[in-house]
């Protein structure tokens, strides 16, 4: 397993793309910290982000993993050049007449896949300890280490984007046509979840009982958007009179849809790959 994350390593820093795209994907997680130094000064109207408690524990385990899981398409467009390049620079075929198998090819794309996920995990994990430490009205243990599953969610969440993408770049070959598809089905989704809220569905949930289980929508479902959660803005809502009755703890049965879809990538991916004639 290290042997084939080694290699997989390589063939990434080695390409200029790819290593410059990843390098800016963590670079672009560390502005995060730059929302502490944003101020708007406009007459008697002041606006400090860090002071509206997005930096508070538990909160900042909300607001970090979901702002951070909207760059995850950095990591995306290398994980789909990875694949992609193995047709282009003839590695794939490389690979397999130097005795590695075609389930092995995969493992380690998958491996690769989950490292991804796991460093990026990390980087917010730390990254969100030292603005909680800084910024946080509550800094108590209890209250620190609450809320930590935000943590496991994003980690399901790259793990099953990511191996929706490599599947893509395995099934379309080119980079630009899997990103392309990507994006399609991401709209094919979006008009999917639309006609049945307002027409199929317009006064029941039976949607959303069949729209948790669509691929993106299920890994959306996974970190619900933080910012209708911050008291300010309750506080508004509330006089205004617009009740939230919003759940914002991790759904752990999106969790299990989202692992099953992993599976259910990785599997096709494989059974893809077997059938093609390299």
């Amino acid at each position: 397993m290290k042997r084939l994350l080694s290699i997989e390593l390589q063939k990434i820093w080695k390409n200029r793309a790819s290593r410059v795209l990843t390098l800016t994907y963590f670079i672009l997680l560390t502005f995060i910290a730059l929302i502490a130094s944003i101020k708007f000064d406009i007459g008697n109207f002041k606006i400090h982000f860090a002071e509206l408690g997005i930096f508070n524990f538990p909160y900042i385990w909300h607001f970090n993993t979901y702002i951070a899981a909207i760059l995850k398409f950095f990591l995306a467009i290398v994980i789909v050049s990875m694949m992609a390049n193995e047709y282009s620079y003839g590695t794939l075929k490389q690979n397999l007449i130097d005795g590695m198998s075609k389930k092995e090819f995969v493992l380690s794309k998958f491996i690769t896949v989950v490292m991804f996920a796991f460093v990026s995990t990390v980087f917010i994990f730390i990254m969100s300890m030292i603005l909680g430490l800084s910024f946080s009205s509550y800094t108590e243990l209890g209250i620190i280490f609450s809320d930590l599953d935000y943590l496991l969610a994003y980690f399901v969440k790259l793990v099953g984007f990511f191996s929706f993408c490599l599947f893509l770049g395995i099934l379309v070959k080119r980079s630009a046509f899997a990103i392309g598809f990507l994006f399609v089905w991401n709209i094919i989704e979006g008009i999917s979840i639309a006609v049945l809220n307002y027409q199929v569905f317009p006064t029941s949930d039976y949607d959303r009982n069949f729209t948790q289980f669509l691929p993106l929508e299920s890994m959306s479902n996974l970190i619900v958007e933080p910012f209708t959660r911050l008291s300010v803005v309750k506080s508004i809502g509330n006089q205004i009179g617009v009740a939230d009755s919003k759940i914002y703890s991790v759904d752990y049965s999106a969790i299990l849809i989202v692992s099953l879809w992993i599976v259910i990538f990785m599997l096709m991916s494989y059974k893809l790959l077997k059938k093609r004639d390299l």
